[in-house]
């Protein structure tokens, strides 16, 4: 019989713990990180509007996180924020994400920031299961871990 850690790519985490280890702090801070980088390049732009978006600074901050997010984990397959802290996002198959996954990783995040509740499911998933997903990352088969773990592993 068959479980979903056999067909997985991954490293089981009940036998190889490490790759997972502090994973929901990392994004954590990994996530305040990324927030200031999207708040001082939102702010940047800011003259370019002739500071009329300071009206809607808001909708700013949300396109550039969204473009912001997309292509870093499209080019990386992590924030530089997630970089930082040493994460990377993989497919279960193991692999990084590619354009269009790192699209719709974007797209499922952006809805569970959006959707408060969500975001506190997501939040209670990365702290109780046992790959440390959020819940766009059960939705989409993604799940973030130990960079320089699984790349020496590999």
């Amino acid at each position: 019989m068959s479980t979903t850690a056999d067909i997985w790519s991954l490293p089981n985490p009940h036998t190889h713990s490490d790759f997972y280890a502090s994973v929901p702090t990392k994004r954590a801070v990994a996530w305040v990180f990324d927030m200031v980088l999207i708040a001082i390049t939102a702010a940047l732009l800011l003259p370019f509007t002739l500071f009329l978006g300071i009206l809607i600074f808001p909708v700013m901050i949300l396109v550039v996180g969204f473009l912001y997010r997309w292509f870093s984990i499209a080019s990386s397959s992590a924030t530089p924020g997630m970089r930082i802290m040493g994460l990377e996002l993989r497919t279960i198959a193991g692999e990084r994400l590619s354009s269009g996954t790192a699209l719709a990783h974007t797209l499922w995040y952006t809805i569970s920031i959006a959707v408060f509740p969500l975001q506190l499911i997501s939040i209670l998933l990365m702290l109780t299961s046992s790959y440390k997903q959020g819940l766009t990352d059960h939705v989409l088969g993604t799940t973030a871990l130990n960079r320089a773990l699984y790349a020496r592993d590999r």
